[in-house]
């Protein structure tokens, strides 16, 4: 017989910046803000784990990663200004502490590939890639794509898993131009693995 305990992962949300306002705990994925009886969110603070927040509901629309710390202000998770609503969030699912990402300039991982290992790309231009990336496989660990240099504009997720199409990621035209790794990861899993006159411990974890 055995066991798997995750240990508490929680994001506060608060209805004003600065953390003022009504606030609500999340310890798990709400597909529906609105439901907790929070219809804007002025600011965040992220306890543990990376988030991924959405402006619609049901982690739909455009996304914001959220990693370990405080924000204050909306400006302070993301530079576009083109809402101030937030409707659904979700823990990110990390699934390993090495990373390896292959971009594809065509649908269904046809044509130039680039394969970035364990390293964030702030211009794919500057390492001989286009800003045309239609199609990706995030081989290892969990990525954002941005679809400007320097990581601006909007934020797209690549968690572990194949991506045919740019719409498989959220996005609404093949465009990214910069790419970095999600390294809070101060996700633990405790197994407890025993049998009849033995009991042992083992511990999955990686921290940045």
């Amino acid at each position: 017989v055995g066991c798997i305990v995750y240990l508490w992962i929680t994001a506060s949300l608060f209805e004003f910046e600065n953390f003022r306002g009504k606030k609500v705990e999340l310890s798990v994925e709400c597909k529906d803000l609105i439901e907790k009886n929070l219809e804007k969110v002025g600011s965040i603070i992220v306890e543990s784990c990376p988030w991924v927040a959405f402006v619609q509901k049901g982690f739909l629309g455009q996304q914001f990663v959220l990693e370990k710390g405080e924000y204050p202000r909306w400006s302070s998770w993301t530079n576009s200004q083109s809402s101030y609503c937030l409707l659904s969030m979700r823990p990110l699912r990390v699934d390993s502490a090495d990373h390896k990402l292959h971009l594809f300039e065509n649908c269904s991982f046809a044509g130039r590939k680039m394969e970035i290992v364990d390293d964030d790309i702030p211009s794919l231009w500057v390492h001989g890639f286009q800003d045309r990336v239609a199609s990706a496989k995030a081989v290892n660990g969990t990525w954002v794509g941005y679809m400007y240099p320097g990581y601006r504009g909007r934020q797209f997720v690549f968690e572990h898993g194949e991506y045919k199409h740019w719409n498989d990621w959220g996005a609404t035209e093949p465009q990214l131009q910069s790419v970095r790794r999600v390294r809070d990861m101060q996700c633990f899993i405790a197994r407890y693995v025993y049998t009849y006159e033995e009991f042992v411990f083992v511990t999955e974890a990686s921290t940045v």
